[in-house]
């Protein structure tokens, strides 16, 4: 009952039913990948390569020092180039363009299943 009328509210709503008339094509993650998308994911995971390690390495290296300006200072820097490196990343393998993509594939399969 409940389910039916969740499925019938969302029938209702403009955007659910253009990713009903228009379904996901996930053709596109079939096709071999271009040097583009291998890159980007290469700088994603060197992201999380050079982000904790670093900051694991300056909070023993204030400790041993006994200077925890250097973590202080260093580590939040780290961070913030680690996410760098990890946004530029996700803009080369064109992240949102597939997450737009599996997220209209994954409500079309939801609203499908409630309907």
């Amino acid at each position: 009952m409940i389910k039916q009328k969740i499925g019938q509210y969302l029938a209702g709503k403009k955007m659910i039913r253009k990713i009903m008339e228009e379904p996901a094509d996930l053709s596109e993650f079939k096709e071999r990948p271009t040097p583009r998308l291998i890159g980007g994911l290469i700088l994603m995971a060197l992201s999380f390569m050079i982000g904790w390690p670093v900051i694991f390495a300056l909070s023993v290296l204030a400790v041993w020092l006994h200077e925890p300006l250097i973590f202080v200072i260093g580590g939040p820097l780290a961070y913030a180039l680690s996410c760098g490196v990890f946004l530029i990343g996700a803009w080369m393998a064109r992240a949102p363009h597939y997450m737009n993509t599996l997220t209209r594939y994954a409500l079309q399969r939801l609203i499908q299943k409630i309907i």
